[in-house]
């Protein structure tokens, strides 16, 4: 695991979702469905795997995150490493955790990305915008039919 920084800032994004564990879970593990929501790559939910996922990129950022899978239990909790590169990357390294919990009508989701330094404002800010519409692509391929995640 990752030693925790002195002073590191994490994003926490949580949704309740009306969709059984499994079927989120299938939508956070599967790579096809990743790259409907996230970002298309190689991630597999194995333990020691390293991934890597590609975005178009912007300035600052090359459009590539690699990380690596560091908990996989399934339907409950998923941890990986989330390493970005390009010039505003200066040695970045945070990890991603997913919970799934049960609830009544579904799941209650968390993704926490933790480990942002002080010096990774600008990276934290970007981390927080691109996590709310991920999430949000998230919510609506868990509600089209047939899309895959069902």
């Amino acid at each position: 695991m990752t030693a925790p920084v002195a002073g590191a800032r994490s994003i926490v994004v949580e949704r309740y979702l009306d969709h059984p564990p499994e079927k989120v879970w299938r939508a956070l593990t599967d790579e096809r469905l990743l790259g409907q929501w996230l970002m298309p790559g190689d991630f597999r939910p194995v333990v020691g795997h390293r991934f890597t996922l590609r975005a178009d990129p912007v300035p600052h950022w090359n459009g590539v995150t690699e990380g690596e899978v560091l908990v996989v239990e399934p339907c409950r909790r998923l941890v990986y490493r989330w390493n970005t590169s390009g010039a505003a990357a200066d040695g970045l390294r945070t990890v991603v955790t997913w919970t799934l919990t049960p609830t009544p009508g579904g799941v209650l989701l968390r993704m926490e990305q933790s480990g942002f330094r002080p010096q990774d404002q600008p990276n934290f800010h970007g981390a927080t915008r691109a996590w709310q519409r991920f999430t949000g692509n998230l919510e609506r391929l868990l509600t089209v039919p047939g899309g895959g995640a069902g």
